[in-house]
């Protein structure tokens, strides 16, 4: 016969329930969106006001060098793009909601450039993680051809995602470290000018 009291048997079963991993769905999961739409500062901002993003980084991806700096990509010989990575609580925000805000802040009708950059660094993108990403942007994009919206054909590329090369910090944030000149460079770029001709009413608002 036992002689655990049911006190110390209460507090046994709490101790095992406390140090038990939690359930993928309990636990906060995490997952990853990586979009490219021109010059990475202005991508920032839209994605994280965004309820269900937990981070954003601007980076590379989508070349052949490891390890670029800003003055390489900016060559446009790297092969990479300027970039945003999306670490975001797919409980809170669905991925088909972040390719919703991906293609409002871009101009989809225009290869390797956005606005007043130009080239391939410059490219839009969607690179997926996995399958089901890629469903959903290609199912996304069709959606778009299929709206009658653009006399244009749509190219922005859809890959998927490869090594993604955090930018350097003074990239990070740099609506947030530098308002005024981010705002004077957006404003000088055409961006919101052109986001506007391109979705009207459905432009994000900035």
């Amino acid at each position: 016969m036992s002689t655990t009291s049911p006190m110390l048997r209460f507090l046994l079963s709490a101790a095992v329930l406390l140090l038990a991993p939690l359930p993928r769905s309990a636990a906060g999961a995490e997952a990853k969106a990586t979009f490219a739409g021109g010059c990475f500062w202005c991508m920032q901002p839209a994605f994280d006001r965004v309820d269900g993003v937990v981070s954003t980084t601007v980076g590379y991806t989508g070349g052949h060098q490891k390890n670029p700096t800003y003055e390489e990509v900016e060559t446009g010989q790297t092969g990479h793009a300027e970039s945003i990575q999306v670490t975001y609580d797919p409980a809170k925000v669905s991925y088909a909601k972040l390719l919703d805000v991906f293609w409002h802040n871009i101009d989809p009708l225009t290869a390797n450039g956005q606005f007043c950059d130009h080239g391939n660094q410059y490219r839009s993108a969607i690179f997926y993680h996995d399958e089901e990403q890629k469903r959903l942007a290609q199912e996304s994009k069709k959606a778009l051809e299929a709206s009658g919206r653009f006399t244009q054909p749509i190219v922005t590329e859809i890959v998927a995602a490869t090594e993604f090369y955090p930018a350097e910090e003074y990239h990070q944030k740099y609506y947030e470290k530098n308002p005024l000149r981010y705002r004077y460079y957006r404003y000088g770029c055409g961006r919101d000018q052109r986001l506007q001709e391109v979705w009207g009413k459905d432009a994000p608002a900035h």
